[in-house]
């Protein structure tokens, strides 16, 4: 008697292999975001939450940039080419998605760092502090 689980098949092995090769182009993760910082970051990574969240703690190195306010002029000091990252608080909010999706849509190459805040506390990665700002 099949499960749940197994009640519907998996897809065949080419399909699978596409759809989650193709993942890694649209998401990394916090432990490849802070491995990268500590070697040298290759991209931007925006905390796109409120300031007043990004105050309390943040990415050590992310920069506040709350998706509501990703538009080209404050993209501007970036070179094309620049790859974002975008998180959020975490898989229970999609504020990274709406960030990457307006950077998408601004014609930048992005990326969300899968699991956002709440994933870099489970890989026990520590959170940088600031004063909010308006």
């Amino acid at each position: 008697m099949p499960t749940a689980v197994t009640a519907v098949s998996p897809a065949p092995s080419h399909l699978a292999r596409e759809r989650f090769a193709a993942e890694f182009a649209f998401e990394t993760d916090c432990w490849d975001v802070h491995d990268a910082l500590a070697r040298g970051a290759d991209f931007v990574l925006l905390d796109v939450r409120s300031p007043a969240l990004f105050a309390a703690g943040h990415v050590p190195g992310a920069i506040n940039l709350p998706h509501g306010k990703i538009v080209r002029s404050k993209l501007e000091r970036w070179p094309e080419c620049t790859v974002f990252v975008t998180y959020c608080a975490g898989p229970h909010c999609n504020g990274a998605a709406r960030g990457a999706l307006r950077l998408a849509e601004l014609g930048r190459p992005v990326k969300i760092m899968a699991g956002g805040i709440t994933g870099w506390l489970d890989e026990g990665f520590d959170l940088a502090r600031s004063e909010a700002t308006a």
